[in-house]
C-alpha cells in the first residue's frame, strides 16, 4: 500500500491460529507491528483473535489485552497408515469442524474485518473458512519449509500465502504459488537487540572470555534427548568452551547434581538453568554456537542473528518439519542437521571443527545472516495491507 488515504480510521483484523507458539508468536508479532505502523500513520487498530478455548494464544490474546473469542475446533492425528487416519478421535474431532466453522462465520460477520490472518495449526481452519464464506481476503503466513495441514487445506480459500522461505514455492501446488510472497518468519524485536556484556554479568564471572560460549536449549520444556547428549560429553564441552545449558525445569535437580561432580577448572564455565526469559537476547548475542532443536521460531531467529548452529530436529515433529527446516539451513551452509541415531560421537565431530575454527564459525554465520529477514513482521504487514486494498 503506497499511501495512507485509502486506509480506514479503524483497521479490523481478526487473527487465528496457535496451539504452539509457532503458530501463536509470530501472529503476536505481525499484530504489534501492524499497530505501531497504523498508529504512526494516525489510524488505530482493532483487533479480535479466533482461538482455542484454555489454549495458549487465549492466554497471550488476553497478556496482549487482544479481544478473544473461542470456537469449536477439530484436530487431525496424522498417521503413516490411512486407515488409523479413521480413528475414533479424529471421527470425533472433524465432526466438531462444520460448528467451528458456523461459530467463526458468525464472529467474521460481526466484527467485519478489513483482512483474516491466518498463521496455522488446526484451529486456523473454522476461521480460514468462514472468511471466503464472508468473502473477507485471507492472508495465510507458513513458518516452516513446507505448508503445514491447516494452511494446505486453506490455500485454495487465500488471497495471499506469505512463506519464510524461497525453498517453501517449489512445494506449492501451482494453482496457487502465484498468492505466495516470501516474507521470512516474524521475529519478536526485543531478540535483535541483545548485549554480551550483560549476558556475562548475569551469568557470573566465572567465564572465559578467550573460549566461546555454546548456547544449548532444547525448548522451554526441555528436551531429554539435547540433555542426555550435552551431559555425557559436557567435560568435553567445557575444555573447549563456555557452555550455558538450559535444560527445562523438570530435570533440572538432577542436571545439577551431576554437574557439581566437575573439575574445577572447569564448573565454572557451565551455566545450567531450567529456563531463558528476558535475558535470551543477551544470552544468544553472546553464543558463538548454538546447539538445539530446529522448530520454526527458532530457525527465524538465529537467521536473522546470524547465528551458526547445530541442530537435533524433534523426530516426531508434525510432518516432521524440523528436519526439513534443518536440512535447509544445513544445504545452504547455515548450519549442521543431525538426524537419527545422535551419538556422543557424532555431536564431537559436529561442534568440535565449528569450536576449533573461528572462520568456520563465522563463514557458517554468513551463510545464517543471509537466510534471515530480520525484517520479516514488517513484510507481513505489507502483505496484510495490500490484502486489505484488493
Amino acid at each position: 500500500m503506497d499511501t495512507t488515504s485509502q486506509l480506514p480510521a479503524a483497521f479490523r483484523l481478526i487473527v487465528t491460529g496457535g496451539g504452539t507458539g509457532g503458530h501463536t508468536y509470530p501472529a503476536l508479532t505481525a499484530v504489534r507491528t501492524l499497530r505501531e505502523r497504523l498508529t504512526a500513520w494516525g489510524r488505530s487498530l482493532d483487533v479480535l483473535w479466533i482461538g482455542s478455548t484454555d489454549s495458549l494464544e487465549a492466554g497471550v490474546a488476553e497478556a496482549e489485552g487482544i479481544a478473544f473469542t473461542a470456537v469449536a475446533t477439530g484436530k487431525v492425528r496424522r498417521a503413516s497408515n490411512p486407515l488409523k487416519m479413521v480413528s475414533p478421535a479424529n471421527v470425533r474431532d472433524m465432526a466438531r469442524v462444520p460448528l467451528g466453522v458456523a461459530q467463526a462465520r458468525k464472529a467474521v460477520a460481526s466484527f467485519r474485518p478489513h483482512v483474516v490472518l491466518a498463521t496455522g495449526g488446526y484451529v486456523a481452519v473454522p476461521t480460514g473458512l468462514a472468511a471466503r464464506v464472508c468473502k473477507v481476503p485471507l492472508v495465510l503466513h507458513e513458518q516452516t519449509v513446507r505448508l503445514g495441514l491447516a494452511n494446505r487445506k486453506l490455500a485454495g480459500s487465500a488471497s495471499r500465502i506469505a512463506v519464510s522461505s524461497e525453498s517453501t514455492l517449489p512445494f506449492l501446488d501451482e494453482s496457487v504459488r502465484p498468492l505466495a510472497v516470501v516474507t521470512g518468519n516474524p521475529v519478536r524485536p526485543e531478540v535483535l537487540t541483545g548485549h554480551p556484556e550483560k549476558a556475562v554479568s548475569a551469568l557470573g564471572s566465572g567465564f572465559d572470555r578467550a573460549l566461546p560460549t555454546v548456547y544449548v536449549t532444547g525448548g522451554a520444556q526441555g528436551s531429554q534427548q539435547i540433555n542426555d547428549l550435552i551431559g555425557g560429553e559436557l567435560l568435553w564441552l567445557l575444555e573447549r568452551a563456555n557452555v550455558v545449558h538450559q535444560c527445562g525445569p523438570a530435570p533440572y535437580e538432577a542436571l545439577a547434581a551431576r554437574a557439581s561432580g566437575l573439575p574445577p577448572h572447569v564448573a565454572a564455565r557451565y551455566h545450567l538453568t531450567p529456563f531463558v526469559g528476558s535475558e535470551l537476547p543477551d544470552v544468544l548475542a553472546l553464543a558463538a554456537l548454538v546447539i538445539s532443536r530446529s522448530g520454526a521460531g527458532t530457525l527465524a531467529e538465529l537467521t536473522a542473528l546470524g547465528k551458526p548452529a547445530v541442530f537435533i530436529p524433534l523426530a516426531s515433529s508434525a510432518g516432521n518439519e524440523q528436519a526439513h527446516n534443518a536440512r535447509h539451513l544445513e544445504e545452504s551452509g547455515a548450519a549442521v542437521a543431525l538426524e537419527g541415531e545422535v551419538t556422543g560421537e557424532r555431536l564431537r565431530e559436529a561442534v568440535g571443527p565449528l569450536l576449533d575454527d573461528p572462520s568456520r564459525r563465522e563463514a557458517m554465520a554468513a551463510a545464517a545472516r543471509a537466510q534471515g529477514r530480520p525484517d520479516a513482521a514488517n513484510r507481513l504487514v505489507d502483505v496484510v495491507l495490500n490484502a486489505a486494498s484488493g
